[in-house]
């Protein structure tokens, strides 16, 4: 967090950085002494109730709601001016970017979707105009797809914008052949009205599970390396 803050701090003075954690540690606390962010805290882990809170407290006409660990360099912040200026855009995302080179063909697969109206995912810096953000009643407080709800949510309001240069998330974000297939299984579900606590308990349960089973498989003589 304190990287991609410092890294920003001077690309555009006009940004406000408002950062919602659970349980704030030092480096957090260090950069709101410093004046560089305004840091609210949260009493529960929640993606929703913590993108709300920082919506409440903002000041500017154009929200961005971005996942810390993934890149923001100052092309984005560039483009969002950009759109902020559109009176007919009402919100929007940025395409992703995919990682390592093998993964590579799912990225025109993913704008291909995105612009038929696929839904739009937290890890795409999900952005809306401030009184759009107002209509449509901010993001739902839900344990799981709260992006997915909002985005549905943000394309009935009006147009939006898919905005270039893409981001780049974690490996982990993007996951293999099983994950995409998992959370597009999940997604389907959600339409479907599965409620999203039951989707949450499946979702990491599961995960859990699956951790549990590869701790079991480790060695701790081989420095955590399968054997």
């Amino acid at each position: 967090m304190a990287e991609l803050v410092n890294s920003l701090a001077t690309a555009f003075e006009l940004c406000e950085w408002i950062v919602v954690a659970v349980g704030p540690g030092k480096v957090l606390r260090d950069l709101e002494r410093r004046g560089a962010i305004r840091l609210i805290s949260c009493d529960e882990p929640s993606r929703g109730k913590q993108q709300n809170l920082g919506a409440a407290v903002a000041h500017g006409e154009l929200l961005c709601f971005h996942h810390a660990d993934s890149e923001l360099r100052p092309e984005h912040l560039a483009a969002l001016v950009r759109v902020a200026n559109d009176r007919e855009i009402v919100g929007g995302a940025f395409h992703r970017r995919f990682y390592p080179p093998r993964m590579l063909w799912r990225e025109p697969l993913v704008r291909f979707i995105n612009r038929l109206a696929g839904p739009l995912f937290g890890d795409q810096s999900l952005f809306v105009k401030r009184a759009v953000f107002q209509e449509i009643g901010g993001f739902a407080n839900i344990p799981l797809m709260e992006d997915v709800d909002f985005s549905r949510r943000l394309r009935r309001a009006g147009r939006i914008a898919l905005l270039d240069p893409p981001l780049w998330s974690p490996p982990r974000k993007s996951g293999t052949w099983r994950t995409a297939i998992r959370n597009s299984a999940l997604i389907c579900l959600f339409y479907l009205g599965i409620e999203p606590r039951t989707l949450h308990r499946w979702y990491y349960g599961r995960r859990k599970e699956s951790e549990n089973r590869s701790q079991k498989g480790r060695s701790p003589a081989s420095g955590g390396e399968p054997l």
